[in-house]
């Protein structure tokens, strides 16, 4: 079984597909895998843009990351993980089942199925800069890309469009409130 974060892939571009993912997460098992920041190096910054404990958070390529776990332990309570990959839902909900209000749907981020003002915030750590991983220049990405990342930003606009503050925005993780 291999560690999490040392199943690397053949070609960069191979970040964004599901096949990647449910072969890495099939591979490392239980293990879980904090891209950038864990919870504690950004959760002052959580914290001051979202104190409303009640929030209605929505996590974007959840993966197998302990964030949403660390933020529930925190107070945050109504937090929906979504993923495109069934074998890391299957187990991020499995390993989360004593946080019964958590809830782990797989889901693709540029199709989502929720009603307009679902959320109060949406939360992507690194699903968007996966979805950038080609061979292209990244200043000048293939029109797929545009695509596929303006479908990301337009879906959560319509549900946290109503409590969405551009001012709010953080940069240290891709968050939007």
């Amino acid at each position: 079984m291999a560690a999490a974060g040392d199943t690397l892939p053949v070609r960069n571009e191979e970040y964004g597909t599901r096949e990647y993912w449910d072969k890495r997460y099939t591979e490392e098992g239980e293990a879980t895998f904090d891209w950038f920041k864990r919870y504690e190096d950004v959760a002052h910054l959580l914290r001051s843009v979202l104190p409303d404990k009640n929030a209605r958070i929505l996590m974007l390529g959840c993966g197998n990351s302990t964030l949403s776990e660390d933020m529930y332990d925190d107070g945050y309570r109504n937090i929906i993980n979504v993923d495109y990959s069934p074998v890391v839902i299957g187990r991020m909900g499995a390993r989360n089942y004593a946080r019964p209000e958590m809830q782990w749907l797989v889901m693709d981020i540029r199709a989502l199925t929720f009603e307009d003002d679902t959320f109060d915030v949406a939360i992507d750590k690194g699903t968007m800069d996966a979805m950038m991983t080609t061979k292209a220049d990244v200043w000048d990405p293939p029109q797929q890309v545009i695509d596929d990342c303006t479908k990301e930003v337009d879906e959560v606009l319509r549900f946290v469009l109503d409590s969405f503050d551009a001012s709010r925005h953080l940069t240290a993780l891709d968050i939007y409130v």
